[in-house]
């Protein structure tokens, strides 16, 4: 093991861990949202997640922040994208592997823990304001997942096995309804 110290005399980011987890509910696309317990953002509605800890692997952090934040287990995450713009968290420079699922929401129930106030599934067309930068993370999973029901063959194997034909063209229109209104 090395006992050296590394010291910079740049600034280094925080690492979090996000995920965009969906599911047809209602006959409408939505997505699980929690309600923030603690500043920044406190009672305001953000995508699962949190920071990363410490010599912790990015698949385990979101996995364990979903689990803790929302009670989701054995959801197959996989990460979508890295947002890292200055100014998206007021604690400081954050950057964000985010990852997403979709997922039959009768096979997992949620229930809110940690620092999550509230865990709940919204319409993705009927969202509230989001904390963050989490409304454009979502408008990028949302156009990832427009991308995926474009690729028929491959790009849905790994959803939930009850969804129909029909409840994916769902997902598509209610996905493309929300793009066109952006």
């Amino acid at each position: 093991m090395n006992d050296q110290v590394y010291t910079y005399t740049h600034p280094r980011p925080i690492m979090a861990a996000d995920s965009v987890v969906f599911t047809l509910r209602e006959g409408a696309l939505n997505v699980l949202l929690i309600r923030r317990g603690h500043d920044p953002f406190e009672g305001h509605w953000a995508l699962p997640g949190g920071f990363v800890n410490e010599d912790e692997p990015l698949d385990d952090a979101a996995a364990r922040e979903l689990r803790e934040e929302t009670g989701l287990v054995d959801v197959l995450l996989r990460q979508l994208r890295t947002f890292g713009d200055p100014g998206r968290d007021p604690r400081g420079w954050a950057v964000s592997a985010v990852y997403w699922a979709v997922i039959d929401h009768r096979g997992h129930p949620v229930q809110h823990g940690d620092d999550a106030a509230q865990a709940e599934w919204f319409p993705v067309n009927a969202l509230p304001p989001l904390a963050f930068d989490h409304d454009r993370v979502l408008e990028y999973a949302l156009n990832g997942l427009c991308s995926t029901l474009a690729t028929a063959e491959t790009g849905y194997r790994d959803w939930p096995k009850t969804y129909t034909p029909a409840d994916v063209h769902t997902i598509e229109e209610d996905t493309r309804r929300f793009l066109r209104g952006r």
